[in-house]
């Protein structure tokens, strides 16, 4: 029998660690909160200028009153059924046959009411979650990279698909099951008290609000097994798709059963929460079953008694008992709507926690698009960090004329791929200033500087789709013959006509199924496509071998001719004609020029050349 590998302590505890750093989930939600949550889903129901959508609204109102009304009056016509039934031997003969038609067409009507109600709203609910769903979805693309790099894929996607539900339950059963419940249960009080007597009405209004009052109470007490069921089932789902983006490393390290064992960790916490949560439930469930039990026994002896003294008929006997049946439904309904609409809420203000992160990238009031220029860029005595602890970037100042080519390179963690990422606005600096033509990025707007910049990273990520379309998304405008062109600039094109589908081959979740070198080429390719004023190049052809590389830097010179260029390089012969190199060590420039005054300095950057020269020469002599 294979044995499962545990996890290691200290690693267990890193996890353990990460889980309890998460920010905790408050106790309860407020009323007013709750009134808060409520004021931004309600609107959707009432969109401003959207009047087929409020007629719509309306419509829906009506036959809900109307399916209401119906219901109220079917235990009277029930009631003079039996009354007549129970004069004498003749009475099937006296029975109105207005009455028993009246009877099979009130509830034929209830239920067409219902089924016409549910088609007049179906456009305003899924008009409405798609609103939603597409407004959580931008404001999360409108998150700094800082957000996305700290959160976990799974989880954030649970917490959308779970508040999008909720909200589809709240539009639903607050039309459709809050408010006609409460409906119902006045029009069957008004309707007992006049029948009847006060003693009636007063026993039945005091199981409803018993009832309600259990409800609310008791449901605030469970709500923290729910909420800890969920803050469970995030970290298991969290952690199942982590591994699965992760497979080739799983794979690499042989360490799927430690993903196993983290993820039965998880699941092992989530049983736990959802049995702690069915034996809350439960118990939940016989309280109110014992409520209306006793509300049932008391106000069905007030209407034997009453038969008895001849002071009813058999036939409101038999409407008092059906009246209670009638809210024991409603009453029972409550009780699963009023759980889950707590439920809701706590799924729809994480959801909506989403929005309360806030862009640390801003475009300032008014703020115009960049024009597009030659392409000049200016980093002025810039200082960042991603943690105040840490300072990346220190009092960096350089220039990279409009055309020319300019080459960062340094030690890992000096401080490359920020400037990148600076210049692309994924940050702002802390201090300083970074230009384009002149004009501070940070006073234009954010999209006009992106779509005047083209990047191909060090890591290409790729979407599930076809090569096609993963070229063509450097300019979904483009016609077939110029996605064509850049694959071929991008030396793509001897390689898809190798392959069954050509170009409408699937790539594979994040191009798992092309080889490094495979999506960096599709990566040069749509900035090819893109042809934006501005390319960088963050090691770019790192995963290339030596020959594709030299092909592709042939390709990515004649890009760059009429373009500025900054690129990151790692491997220095990449970058030797550079119209500058920059030698960036700790976060500070050390040294600056062009590659043959470098090497003749004698310094950092001419270390990193004899070293790169040593290693591939021993790479030859292994190789002969």
């Amino acid at each position: 029998m294979e044995r499962r590998v545990k996890v290691a302590a200290p690693l267990k505890r890193a996890f353990e660690l990460r889980r309890t750093s998460d920010p905790k989930e408050k106790p309860g939600i407020p009323w007013r909160e709750q009134a808060r949550l409520m004021s931004r889903v309600l609107p959707l129901m009432w969109p401003e200028g959207e009047y087929a959508i409020k007629l719509r609204v309306f419509g829906s109102a009506v036959l809900v009153l109307a399916t209401k009304l119906i219901s109220v009056a079917m235990p009277i016509l029930y009631k003079e059924v039996v009354d007549a039934l129970s004069t004498g031997a003749n009475a099937a003969v006296a029975v109105p046959l207005v009455v028993v038609l009246g009877y099979g067409i009130a509830r034929l009507s209830s239920s067409a009411a219902s089924e016409l109600r549910d088609l007049f709203f179906a456009k305003v609910e899924q008009r409405a979650l798609r609103l939603v769903s597409v407004e959580v979805l931008k404001h999360v693309h409108s998150l700094p990279l800082r957000f996305h790099l700290e959160r976990q894929t799974g989880g954030l996607s649970r917490s959308i698909e779970r508040g999008t539900d909720a909200i589809e339950f709240l539009l639903s059963y607050l039309l459709f099951s809050i408010l006609p419940m409460f409906l119902e249960m006045a029009l069957v009080g008004g309707v007992v008290w006049h029948y009847f007597n006060f003693g009636f009405a007063a026993a039945t209004v005091g199981i409803i609000v018993t009832y309600i009052a259990y409800t609310a109470s008791a449901t605030q007490w469970r709500l923290k097994f729910r909420r800890e069921m969920n803050a469970q089932d995030r970290e298991a789902n969290a952690r199942a798709v982590d591994s699965l983006l992760n497979y080739e490393t799983v794979k690499y390290f042989v360490n799927e059963s430690h993903e196993l064992d983290r993820f039965d960790e998880a699941k092992r916490d989530y049983m736990k929460a959802a049995i702690d949560n069915q034996r809350a439930l439960s118990s939940f469930n016989v309280g109110q079953s014992l409520i209306l039990s006793a509300g049932v026994v008391i106000v069905m002896l007030l209407a034997a008694y009453g038969v008895v003294d001849k002071r009813l008929t058999i036939g409101e006997f038999v409407m008092v008992n059906a009246y209670l049946l009638q809210l024991y439904q409603p009453l029972n309904m409550l009780g699963w709507v009023y759980r889950n609409l707590r439920q809701s809420m706590t799924d729809v203000e994480q959801m909506y926690k989403l929005f309360e992160e806030q862009s640390g990238i801003i475009d300032p009031p008014g703020a115009p698009a960049l024009i597009t220029g030659p392409g000049h860029i200016r980093f002025d005595r810039v200082n960042f960090s991603y943690d105040k602890r840490r300072p990346i970037l220190k009092d960096v100042s350089f220039e990279i004329p409009a055309g020319h080519r300019v080459a960062i390179v340094g030690p890992t963690g000096g401080g490359k791929t920020t400037i990148a990422r600076l210049l692309f606005r994924f940050y702002d600096p802390e201090e300083g200033s970074i230009s384009i033509d002149g004009k501070d990025i940070r006073s234009v707007t954010q999209e006009s500087v992106r779509r005047a910049i083209g990047v191909v990273p060090q890591d290409t990520v790729l979407f599930n789709d076809s090569i096609y379309y993963n070229i063509a998304y450097g300019r979904l405008d483009a016609t077939p013959e110029e996605v064509m062109t850049a694959a071929r600039r991008a030396q793509l094109g001897d390689f898809i006509a190798k392959l069954p589908d050509g170009y409408l081959t699937r790539v594979g979740e994040r191009g798992l199924k092309l080889s490094g070198g495979e999506k960096q080429r599709v990566a040069i390719a749509r900035v090819i496509l893109k042809n934006p004023e501005i390319l960088v190049f963050d090691e770019a052809t790192s995963s290339l071998d030596s020959r594709t590389e030299q092909d592709i830097q042939a390709s990515l010179r004649q890009v760059a001719a009429h373009h500025t260029t900054l690129v990151i390089a790692h491997r220095l012969s990449t970058i030797i004609d550079a119209d500058e190199i920059i030698v960036l060590d700790d976060g500070r420039i050390t040294e600056r020029g062009s590659h043959a005054s470098l090497i003749d300095r004698g310094g950092t950057y001419a270390e990193m050349w004899n070293r790169q020269l040593h290693a591939e020469e021993e790479l030859k002599d292994v190789a002969e």
